[in-house]
């Protein structure tokens, strides 16, 4: 006779195989940015959700010093077969944990189809434990983003209720629909009220409209609104969650040309 909690273990084994993590490509901007990326992510975690961070972001854009970690070594360690993932992944209290990938993110285009491959499958384990993956990069990267950000079904523009957050969430916006972004979700930080956060969304939106044209769709407030139910319900093609099944083929068949971003509508 099977064991209850054998055949349980099984069954959510089953269940992380059929049912890949809502990736999410996570942008925040304003003076305490890498706070408010930090507070996101708990949020999401907050819905009992397990949030891994994929943190492409370095120098003081990086999670770890606010998150209380060490460095750690990079995903793309993974490659000289010396590391395992219990020591890539680094926990965090509250969420799955942070995944330090950097080097991975610019290395990425340039490996060679089997060192791809090496990573890709280190992704496909973890992401089988997560039910969000948040690949974190930092603002002044969306110029180009990395081949995370180009893969990624779902991008989160977390901005602070500011004139600095405001014009840098502007910044953002605008390079990555040069960059090919069909839509992006925005989410509002440290907002006095919640009608000082509607107005500051409807001033960028209008903005954004006016000069760029990429639709934002509004996610609500970092500190009161379900942003893990706003990500999962996002309309996606096919259904169910195609698009992050998705994710990792894209990254395993990089051709190193860098692509151009696409909405999960043109995938």
């Amino acid at each position: 006779m099977l064991d209850g909690r054998e055949d349980q273990a099984a069954g959510l084994r089953r269940l992380f195989r059929r049912a890949p993590p809502v990736v999410v490509a996570l942008y925040a901007t304003g003076r305490y940015r890498v706070h408010h990326a930090v507070r996101a992510a708990h949020r999401i975690a907050g819905q009992a959700e397990r949030v891994l961070i994929l943190d492409e972001a370095g120098g003081d854009d990086a999670l770890g010093g606010m998150l209380g970690l060490a460095p750690g070594p990079d995903l793309l360690q993974m490659l000289d077969g010396r590391l395992t993932l219990a020591e890539l992944l680094q926990p965090i209290p509250g969420l799955m944990g942070r995944v330090p990938a950097a080097a991975a993110a610019l290395a990425l285009p340039l490996l060679d189809n089997a060192r791809r491959a090496c990573l890709v499958e280190a992704l496909k384990v973890l992401h089988r434990h997560a039910g969000f993956v948040l690949v974190h990069a930092a603002p002044d990267s969306a110029a180009d983003p990395s081949p995370f950000v180009h893969a990624a079904p779902r991008r989160l523009l977390v901005a602070e209720a500011s004139a600095p957050g405001a014009t840098e969430a502007y910044q953002v916006i605008k390079q990555l629909a040069a960059a090919g972004a069909g839509s992006l979700h925005v989410a509002v930080s440290r907002a006095r009220s919640r009608e000082e956060a509607t107005a500051f969304f409807a001033s960028l939106e209008a903005l954004v409209r006016r000069h760029v044209g990429v639709p934002l769709t509004w996610l609500g407030e970092v500190e009161r609104d379900d942003l893990a139910n706003g990500l999962a319900r996002i309309p996606v093609v096919g259904g169910g969650r195609e698009p992050e099944a998705a994710f990792l083929r894209q990254l395993a068949k990089l051709d190193g040309s860098g692509g151009v971003l696409t909405s999960p509508r043109e995938r």
